[in-house]
């Protein structure tokens, strides 16, 4: 069953967007209904934001005294309520500011698994600190049978050129272990193949059945030296990429994309398209408390599969950015 809220905008079948103060709009959510939330608050980074020089659209991230650890626990606890016992949270927030988040966060969930963005390469222009290249992404679930799916990163560049060098009829391939590293001991036995007997002295990682198998579907790799072991095809068009990491250095932020930065602090859509593909299934529905420019609305349309998203922000200035966005989506 999808919330219902009052006063909705309807950007598109799949989008909603409610313009008033998310603290306020979450008691109209009913409780368990949402499937996943993504939450990019303020960070308490003592600035003011806006888009450039010709602009004023943006907000001020300006806290005193314990305002900011009030603001963040009554926002967490009220989404709380509203996810599905499989549903899951992402919490953004810079790797320097991460520290009252995560306390706050461990308060309400019981499964808090930091995520680490490096967002952008190394920084030329800091002289006097380390370049922040990091923010932080906390997964929150509240039950152990929260929805997962695996999603694939890329595969490094350097890693794709140097690596699937060899190829036979199928295609291109890269060579994977099938003897057990000199430190361990493996399955021990002998085994016949193009010929030769092979029979490595710490064993084998695989069962004779299974290294059977690859031999008959003509999945092993013969060496060229005489001491040299077995190896098993890994081909190229069979692993497009590898399972996704609790490290995502393989989307970079706006600054260093070809996205069109229309919000002081938006993120790429590929990110939040990413915590989508993993936290929900079809017919899922997508909140986001404190929208901005509404990229997660527009990630939800991307992943599609019959899934709903609400946005919300408080900022009036966001309304006619939303209307833009949308329609040329």
């Amino acid at each position: 069953m999808e919330p219902s809220f009052p006063h909705n905008s309807t950007l598109n079948p799949s989008t909603r967007f409610v313009l008033g103060d998310c603290l306020t709009l979450l008691d109209s959510v009913e409780n368990k209904t949402v499937d996943m939330i993504y939450l990019d608050p303020p960070y308490d980074s003592g600035r003011d934001y806006v888009l450039n020089a010709d602009s004023a659209l943006g907000f001020g991230d300006k806290w005193t005294g314990d305002e900011y650890r009030a603001f963040i626990d009554q926002v967490v606890q009220k989404c709380v309520q509203k996810l599905k016992p499989s549903g899951t949270l992402f919490f953004h927030i810079s790797a320097d500011k991460m520290f009252v988040p995560e306390t706050i966060l461990r308060t309400h969930f019981p499964l808090v698994q930091p995520i680490f963005w490096k967002k952008c390469r190394s920084k030329n222009n800091v002289k006097t600190k380390l370049g922040a290249t990091i923010d932080v992404i906390f997964k929150c679930n509240l039950a152990k049978t929260f929805v997962f799916n695996l999603v694939s990163q890329a595969k490094d560049e350097t890693y794709l050129k140097n690596s699937f060098k060899n190829a036979d009829e199928r295609g291109h391939y890269s060579l994977g272990h099938i003897v057990t590293e000199p430190s361990k001991k493996g399955y021990m036995y002998e085994f016949e193949h193009g010929g030769k007997t092979f029979a490595p002295k710490t064993g084998w990682r695989i069962k004779r059945e299974d290294l059977a198998a690859l031999a008959a579907d003509g999945r092993l790799h013969m060496p060229k030296s005489a001491k040299g072991n077995l190896y098993k095809k890994i081909y190229l068009a069979e692993n497009p990429g590898k399972p996704c990491t609790d490290l995502w250095d393989d989307i970079h932020s706006l600054a260093q994309g070809k996205e069109e930065r229309t919000y002081p602090t938006a993120k790429p859509v590929a990110l939040i398209e990413r915590m989508i593909r993993i936290a929900t299934n079809e017919g899922a529905v997508v909140l986001d408390p404190m929208c901005g420019s509404g990229t997660t609305g527009l990630a939800t349309l991307a992943v599609g599969g019959g899934r709903t998203c609400v946005l919300m922000d408080k900022n009036p200035d966001t309304v006619e950015l939303l209307n833009e966005r949308f329609m040329s989506s």
